[in-house]
């Protein structure tokens, strides 16, 4: 059985193609600058390690996803040899809401009506993830169209902790609570991290801190999402890259009213220009870094209040959980800088987290831990798997 993975953003591609049963990685690949003057294509065969890139001219998603298909299908590199070898095809989708909970499989115009509705939930993320379904609709008739929803693992967060203290109607008419997203991320690096120790998943409590240019943190009890940082959209929470996480909703008063700034200007600027771009002027957390290194004000600034709300969150669902069993790092960020993992984890003796500097600073790209051995709480790096997550979830689905 093979499985194509998509993940479309609103500019860009990132595709896998695997093969069950064995979860095998046949090929990987990322098409980038869609709609602009000039796109630039990364496409690897996993199995013999060759690649290819280039530039190429993509307007739209439907010439990147025929770009896709031609990959898999021309010269001696070919994986398949028709488009109907492709039984599936997964689709990351980032908002949900209530109306989908599960993964689900899109079959009419009617059920990709439901998910273009729900696009102001997630204005920067749904109408592309959409994109990617019609098109693929199109150039892979024959395959299933399975829908996997970032908001999924989230569904088992309690009322109390979902709802907004805002009028019932709010809720009851349109949806307004929270849902949290990365919910792939999140899903995936629990279990990971649960059969790494040698853990019943159905028992692991962890905290699992997603950090890349979006970030986000879960409070797992007993393999469940009982409370997330992102609310109904994913902008609360941690400070990002561009979008500044929790902060005083008369802000956005401010803006309107004293500024007199419109709807759009301040959707632009609290999505695209605030969190770490906003403070430091860039959204590149290892530009930053360098610049913090040499004393920049802005920079340390900003690195100090991105530590911050992690700790804070960590104190928080300690608190939540009762008694955690891991603290897991992950993503771009999470995975990659020992400086931010050891900021973050430093004085937290309170809880019982010791990070060891020796094992931290070890650059592998494989599960491990960091803690101290006299660490009550286990700290882990666990790097992240979505594309295989969403394949797992889809055969799930086909089975």
């Amino acid at each position: 059985m093979k499985i194509l993975i998509l993940n479309a953003g609103s500019s860009s591609l990132k595709y896998q193609l695997f093969e069950f049963p064995g979860k095998k990685v046949l090929v990987s690949g990322l098409i980038e600058k869609i709609g602009e003057t000039s796109g630039r294509v990364k496409h690897k065969l996993t199995t013999s390690g060759d690649s290819v890139e280039y530039e190429i001219q993509v307007p739209n998603h439907q010439i990147a996803l025929e770009e896709v298909a031609s990959l898999l299908l021309k010269g001696e590199n070919a994986v398949v040899q028709d488009t109907s070898e492709i039984e599936a095809v997964g689709h990351r989708v980032v908002h949900g809401a209530e109306k989908f909970s599960a993964p689900t499989l899109i079959h009419s115009e009617d059920m990709l009506e439901e998910l273009r509705n729900l696009s102001y939930l997630a204005p920067l993320h749904n109408p592309a993830n959409i994109t990617g379904i019609e098109v693929s609709m199109r150039v892979f008739q024959n395959a299933k169209q399975i829908a996997v929803f970032d908001t999924a693992f989230h569904q088992t967060l309690p009322s109390h902790v979902y709802r907004y203290a805002i009028p019932n109607a709010l809720y009851t008419e349109h949806g307004l609570r929270a849902y949290g997203f990365h919910g792939t991320s999140h899903q995936y690096v629990a279990r990971e991290g649960a059969e790494f120790l040698g853990m019943d998943p159905g028992r692991f409590n962890a905290i699992s801190i997603h950090l890349g240019n979006g970030c986000s943190m879960t409070a797992v009890k007993e393999g469940k999402s009982v409370d997330t940082s992102m609310g109904l959209t994913p902008m609360g929470g941690l400070i990002m890259g561009s979008r500044p996480g929790d902060f005083d909703p008369s802000l956005i008063l401010f803006l309107a009213k004293t500024l007199k700034m419109d709807l759009g200007e301040v959707d632009n600027l609290l999505n695209k220009k605030s969190g770490l771009k906003g403070l430091a002027g860039e959204n590149d957390l290892r530009e930053i870094l360098k610049r913090y290194d040499n004393n920049h004000p802005l920079a340390q600034l900003a690195i100090h209040m991105y530590i911050y709300r992690i700790r804070k969150y960590i104190g928080a669902y300690a608190v939540v959980l009762g008694k955690v069993d891991a603290l897991i790092f992950t993503a771009g960020v999470g995975e990659n800088s020992a400086f931010i993992r050891e900021g973050v984890c430093k004085d937290l003796d309170i809880l019982g987290i010791k990070l060891d500097q020796q094992l931290n600073s070890a650059n592998t790209k494989t599960t491990r831990e960091i803690q101290q051995a006299d660490s009550r709480v286990k700290v882990l790096v666990v790097p992240t798997n979505e594309e295989l997550e969403i394949a797992n979830e889809t055969v799930k689905l086909l089975v």
